[in-house]
């Protein structure tokens, strides 16, 4: 008999076998007998929602019920946790609770428990996890002249999304707004229309959600021009002069850009010395004959330093920024080819092909890098290495510990301890048929996406998805396609092919869970693409990216889809290409507060304005300019 309004318990019974060794021990198990287990799960426990703030720690508590009930299966994405050694969720308790310790934000998602053998009665926990607001502010300092236009911009970060607020020498400003004090993109921008020396002030941004408070201050100086003070000249001096700039390393050596000047800053020749050895920054060939500097990956080391690859010298020089000079060149192993910045230890990673057909890989590392010196380089003992993944910080997740290299003829990636440098583990995706070529993570539910080898120039491999709590593979990433591109706070997904013309933007919610905003067809594909914060509505991103056959660059409204083009950017560097110069037409952003935009063309640069959607300027005379680092404040 059923109760009409449908209100009734869930109920199943069954006649179970209970063998000898189950998940636990207990009397009963001792002798196997036919016994009726009778289960049950309240309707308005099917789905629970826990709420848990980064940091600390959480209990699940599976709600069926039932006498002789069996032991309580706990899983997430479908894989059994029970099994699994794990750091983080190792105790399940005495009523079979599961036991997750210093909850972060990969941990949230969808978590299920259910009684063994009973697999279609089950309980749904949804693991929501708070993080209390982190900011930045833009600029910390700035002097302007009266009758200027002055901004003064706040990037908060934090779940549930944070509530901007400012203060001017502690008074609130929203009672202030007028036409000339405005409070653009969601109140993270406070725009002054044209200054006065009353402006003057300490204008503090907060931000604020249910679970925390972060604050920071922004200082605006009114000067005349005749007054130099001490904070207009750290402004205009200092970060002017050496921060806030793009490095273009071409054919003819180094060439340092002001994008607001739209003019060469500084121009280091290849016959320009290296500081600590005397050498030239790209020596002569044989008989004195110039030839074009080769360069490959670099990475920006914590707005210090730059390390860049010379292929073709064996060796990665590293700029100093503040002097803007060539301080000294590592020796590495034969032909430098991908440098990435592990921020977390302070150390570069140096991809070694050993020859053009890549057939003496290896890994070094160095040490030690925003020393400036003194650093060590480590040879790893990885072989065969054919490429490898660094998961990036950003506000909220400021430490990695894990990286993960792969070779295109392996299918599978292997997890390595980042301080160690000790490899940890081998996930297989040989059941998915899948050689890894690249990879990217979202800290939001903890998802790796792992971009599959083509068997042919036209075929399209889809994505896989990899669990990062259980180093699970999950399976396909709903057929989505191409490179997978995240934005710096995480939640978008942006996945793009030169061959192919569909681009495919994904978002991942509060709730940990990848959903498809939509997918556009772009013909023709796309060579390399940059997320750039919106400068309209708070929290959003757009992104700007450059085809691989045509001289336009695409913008891409992410919040709405909206698209546009510009055009007349002239066409993208040909030629001879170096086999480690992909993509064909490289695109940089200004950081996450920047406004300009810079990628080459066959013999000059051009930089954009993000903010107005429009094309800068042209610097010409700068031949193949395919390695471009920002060099910022933020």
């Amino acid at each position: 008999m059923g109760d009409p309004s449908g209100e009734v318990s869930q109920r199943a019974e069954y006649f179970h076998v209970r063998p000898e060794a189950a998940i636990r021990s207990s009397e009963q198990e001792r002798s196997r007998t036919t016994e009726v287990v009778q289960l049950s799960l309240a309707p308005e426990d099917k789905v629970s929602v826990t709420t848990v703030t980064v940091g600390l720690s959480t209990v699940l508590t599976c709600a069926i019920r039932g006498d002789l009930r069996p032991p309580i299966v706990w899983k997430r994405n479908g894989l059994t946790l029970n099994f699994l050694d794990l750091e983080d969720i190792n105790d399940f308790g005495e009523d079979d609770s599961l036991y997750i310790t210093k909850v972060t934000t990969i941990h949230m998602g969808n978590y299920t428990c259910h009684a063994l053998g009973h697999e279609q009665l089950f309980q749904t926990h949804v693991l929501q996890v708070n993080v209390p607001p982190v900011i930045r502010v833009y600029p910390e300092t700035q002097a302007q002249e009266p009758g200027v236009a002055a901004s003064l911009r706040c990037h908060a970060e934090g779940i549930p999304m944070p509530k901007i607020t400012w203060l001017k020498n502690g008074m609130d400003v929203s009672a202030q707004m007028s036409k000339q004090l405005s409070l653009l993109a969601n109140g993270s921008e406070l725009h002054i229309g044209s200054v006065r020396y009353e402006d003057t002030g300490a204008y503090t941004c907060i931000a604020k959600n249910e679970v925390g408070v972060d604050e920071d201050i922004s200082s605006l100086f009114i000067e005349d021009s005749a007054r130099k003070t001490l904070a207009n000249i750290l402004w205009r001096e200092e970060g002017l002069s050496v921060g806030n700039m793009f490095y273009v390393f071409s054919d003819d050596g180094i060439v340092v850009i002001h994008p607001v000047d739209c003019e060469i800053q500084r121009h280091l020749k290849p016959t320009e010395k290296i500081f600590m050895s005397y050498e030239e920054i790209c020596p002569q060939g044989e008989g004195g004959a110039t030839q074009p500097c080769q360069w490959a990956s670099a990475v920006n080391v914590r707005n210090r330093y730059i390390y860049v690859a010379q292929p073709a010298l064996n060796r990665v020089l590293v700029v100093d920024v503040q002097a803007q000079k060539i301080l000294q060149s590592i020796g590495v192993d034969p032909l430098p080819a991908k440098l990435s910045y592990d921020k977390s230890h302070d150390q570069v990673w140096v991809l070694s092909w050993g020859d053009r057909h890549k057939s003496q890989p290896s890994l070094q590392v160095i040490t030690e890098a925003s020393a400036g010196q003194g650093q060590h380089l480590i040879r790893t003992t990885f072989a065969g290495v054919d490429d490898f993944f660094i998961p990036p910080t950003n506000l909220i997740i400021n430490h990695i510990r894990f990286g993960f290299i792969f070779n295109k003829s392996d299918p599978a990636v292997h997890k390595v301890d980042l301080e160690t440098l000790m490899p940890l583990k081998t996930i297989s995706l040989q059941s998915h048929g899948c050689v890894p070529q690249a990879m990217a993570h979202t800290h939001l539910g903890g998802y790796f996406f792992v971009q599959c080898q083509q068997d042919t120039p036209t075929s399209t491999a889809p994505q896989l998805l990899i669990d990062s709590v259980t180093d699970s593979v999950l399976g396909p990433n709903s057929g989505v396609t191409g490179t997978p591109h995240v934005s710096p706070d995480g939640r978008f997904i942006v996945s793009t092919s030169a061959n192919s013309p569909r681009l495919h933007v994904q978002e991942v919610t509060m709730r940990g869970e990848i959903q498809t905003r939509y997918d556009l067809k772009i013909n023709p594909g796309i060579s390399d693409l940059v997320f750039q914060h919106s400068f309209t509505e708070g929290n959003q991103y757009d992104i700007y990216a450059t085809l691989e056959t045509q001289p336009d660059l695409l913008f891409l409204e992410l919040s709405t889809g909206k698209m546009g083009m510009l055009k007349n950017l002239k066409e993208p560097p040909t030629g001879p290409v170096w086999p480690w110069g992909r993509p064909r037409r490289v695109l940089r952003d200004s950081g996450l507060f920047g406004q300009y935009l810079l990628t080459p063309s066959q013999e000059s640069l051009f930089l954009i304005n993000g903010r107005q959607n429009t094309l800068r300027c042209e610097v010409s005379g700068i031949k193949r300019g395919a390695t471009v680092m920002w060099v910022g404040e933020v």
